[in-house]
C-alpha cells in the first residue's frame, strides 16, 4: 500500500503553467499547498528515463529531495499508433526548446502524411515522492482517441488542439477546461492517486 499523504505542502514538479493549473483544481477539495517548481531555485533534471513511469518518477526524486517536501511529478505525452508511439515520452521535446507546439502538430502531420490510421492516445503518469522517507507512489492512467487536422480550439495546451477523445467530435482544446479535466488522462492517473494516497 502507497503511504497517505499528510503533509500540508506539495512541489508541483512542472514549470509548465497549464499542467500547474490543472493539478492546482485538482487538488483543490484537499488541505494542501500547491507550489510550482518556478517557487524553487532547482535546475531540471535531464529526463533518462525509457517509460513515462521512469521519466516521472525521476522527476518526482530530483525535486523532492531537492526542496525538501514532497514533490508530485506528472510525465506525460501523445502516442501516435502509426508513428510506433512516437513522440511519446519525446512529446515536450517535439516541440523544442521554445516550447512551440505549433511546430510539434505540424510535424505530427507531415509524418503521418496520408496514412490513415489517425488513432492515438494520452498517456500520463504520476508519480508523489516522500523525501523524509524515500518513499515513492506512481498512478497511470490513458485516454484513447484519434487526431484531427488543423489544429481546432484555444482551450488546453501542448497536443489538445489535434486530440478528439473516443465518444466526442470536439478536440480537447475546443472541450470546456473543467469537463476535459473529468475525462483526462491526467484526471485518470489522478483519480487513482486521490484513492490511494489522499482518501
Amino acid at each position: 500500500m502507497p503511504p497517505k499523504f499528510v503533509q500540508t505542502k506539495l512541489l508541483i514538479a512542472s514549470g509548465n503553467q497549464g499542467k500547474v493549473m490543472e493539478i492546482t483544481s485538482l487538488l483543490s477539495g484537499f488541505n494542501v499547498s500547491v507550489l510550482p517548481a518556478t517557487d524553487f531555485d532547482i535546475k531540471e533534471p535531464e529526463e533518462t528515463g525509457k517509460t513515462f513511469k521512469e521519466n516521472a518518477e525521476l522527476k518526482a526524486r530530483h525535486y523532492g529531495k531537492a526542496a525538501g517536501i514532497p514533490a508530485l511529478a506528472d510525465d506525460s505525452g501523445l502516442a501516435v499508433e502509426a508513428l510506433n508511439g512516437d513522440p511519446g515520452i519525446y512529446s515536450a521535446r517535439w516541440a523544442g526548446d521554445e516550447k512551440n507546439f505549433n511546430k510539434a502538430m505540424q510535424r505530427i502531420e507531415n509524418e503521418l502524411a496520408d496514412n490513415a490510421n489517425k488513432k492515438a492516445k494520452f498517456v500520463c503518469a504520476l508519480s508523489l515522492y516522500w523525501p523524509d522517507t524515500d518513499k515513492i507512489a506512481t498512478f497511470e492512467g490513458e485516454v484513447q482517441g484519434t487526431l484531427t487536422f488543423p489544429a481546432k480550439g484555444e482551450e488546453g495546451f501542448g497536443y489538445d488542439p489535434i486530440f478528439v477523445p473516443d465518444g466526442y467530435k470536439k478536440t480537447f482544446a475546443e472541450i470546456p477546461r473543467d469537463e476535459k479535466q473529468k475525462i483526462s488522462h491526467r484526471a485518470k492517473a489522478f483519480t487513482k492517486l486521490i484513492e490511494n494516497c489522499f482518501r
